[in-house]
């Protein structure tokens, strides 16, 4: 059931059968609410009115590959991009973030009401690869290396820290973040102490730390 108000307005069989009254809400539940007329004092019960629902088409990206799942929401629910909701299907149970809403006529939306949406993608957040681009100690950006790791999306990486993958020791110098990140003054953060979740990173940047010759790669 919904939220229900202190007070909603509904007819009163004691003193006005036919026309609406203000009602304290006493006790919600059960599948009834107890209310009490403002009018008369006239305690009673009343059903609430059902919610209504719609079924959204869901496309889950993860890690190049994706499926299209279903979500039933009330149709007055607004659904924005950066929003994260629990998707459970028989095949998947995961965090997932909008990243764009579609309505019909392959228009796009920052938010809409579910009602009026076709489809939702989203990208899964639970486990996600962020792409990590490693410069030689030098300075050189002519011989930089690409690596990709996989992290729990809360994983946290932050300018100055040191970080080891395997045989990949890295200082992260730098990192650019999603267009679906909220949180973030700047696109691009490079001051020591900044701070990204693994889930919001679109790109980190970082200086070698494993050997002195960049030839040992």
């Amino acid at each position: 059931m919904s939220d229900i108000p202190d007070r909603l307005p509904t007819a009163c069989p004691s003193c006005s059968p036919e026309l609406e009254t203000v009602h304290e809400v006493l006790s919600p539940g059960g599948g009834s609410i107890t209310v009490r007329c403002g009018e008369c004092g006239h305690v009673h019960k009343i059903q609430p009115e059902p919610e209504r629902e719609v079924t959204l088409d869901v496309v889950v990206s993860q890690d190049g590959e994706s499926f299209t799942a279903n979500v039933t929401t009330p149709e007055d629910e607004t659904i924005e991009t950066g929003d994260e909701f629990i998707l459970e299907t028989d095949e998947v149970l995961s965090t997932v973030r909008v990243t764009s809403i579609e309505l019909p006529e392959q228009r796009r939306r920052e938010a809409a009401d579910a009602k009026d949406v076709e489809t939702v993608w989203t990208r899964e957040v639970d486990n996600v690869s962020v792409d990590i681009t490693v410069h030689p100690q030098d300075g050189s950006h002519d011989d930089s290396e690409s690596i990709t790791v996989h992290v729990p999306g809360d994983y946290e990486f932050e300018v100055g820290e040191v970080e080891t993958f395997g045989d990949n020791e890295f200082e992260i110098d730098a990192f650019v973040v999603r267009s679906d990140a909220s949180g973030y003054q700047r696109d691009r953060n490079e001051l020591e102490g900044d701070m990204v979740l693994a889930k919001d990173a679109k790109r980190v940047y970082a200086y070698d730390e494993t050997t002195t010759a960049w030839s040992a790669w």
